[in-house]
């Protein structure tokens, strides 16, 4: 018998997809409060994220936020105030046009959702009844004005500079954030193993389009296309 597809793993679950939150330092949020002031302690390197973290202290107590490119320990960060400066968390009402930010909230007060991958960065592009904002893949996408984001590019851009040059480097590195450090293409395996399998040379074979209902053993390749529309 064939070994199972991968598509039907990730839906079983287990290790080798599943967070690993037991390395995780923290859920890394946007403060919940609107208004308040602290100071990183430290920077700190974070198991399973492609960026360092700052630890910052408010009113005693110890909070962590994506680090943005130019902070230092003992820098004062504002939340809903304040000047436009690299870690201070503000309402896209209040950013300037042209201002990269990142961690951004896609509803005000969820603590942040988009642009937190290391070297990566939005720009305000318009403010009114929404906030236009240029994401990191091109797309323009509408905010609420409420909705807050830290200012500055997240730290760490500088990790796809220097090269793995050996696999077992990447295995760890990958490892860390349970992620598999080889991947095979389907027309490379037997017919046991992937629906584009076998063959005298590496091609599918068949119509790579698949059935919006098919078995989840059978979704690879173009999944349910749409039929091309009448003008």
């Amino acid at each position: 018998m064939g070994k199972r597809l991968i598509t039907q793993r990730r839906g079983r679950g287990g290790p080798q997809y599943l967070s690993p939150s037991h390395r995780h330092v923290d859920d890394v949020r946007l403060p919940a409060f609107d208004e308040g002031e602290g100071t990183i302690s430290d920077l700190i390197h974070a198991p399973g994220r492609t960026c360092p973290l700052s630890e910052v202290v408010f009113n005693g107590k110890k909070d962590y936020l994506l680090a943005a490119e130019g902070v230092k320990v003992g820098q004062k960060i504002t939340v809903g105030g304040g000047e436009i400066r690299p870690g201070n968390v503000m309402m896209l009402s209040k950013i300037p046009e042209g201002t990269p930010i990142h961690n951004i909230e896609g509803v005000p007060g969820d603590g942040g959702k988009y642009a937190k991958t290391a070297g990566t960065s939005a720009s305000v592009v318009s403010r009114g009844e929404k906030v236009v904002i240029l994401m990191p893949s091109g797309v323009l996408k509408e905010f609420n004005p409420r909705c807050r984001a830290a200012i500055g590019v997240v730290a760490g851009g500088g990790r796809d500079d220097k090269p793995f040059a050996k696999s077992g480097k990447k295995y760890h590195t990958l490892r860390s954030r349970s992620k598999a450090h080889l991947k095979v293409s389907g027309v490379a395996m037997n017919p046991v193993d992937h629906p584009h399998g076998g063959g005298s040379h590496p091609h599918v074979g068949k119509p790579s389009t698949v059935g919006r209902n098919v078995p989840p053993g059978r979704k690879v390749g173009r999944l349910s296309p749409q039929k091309k529309k009448k003008k």
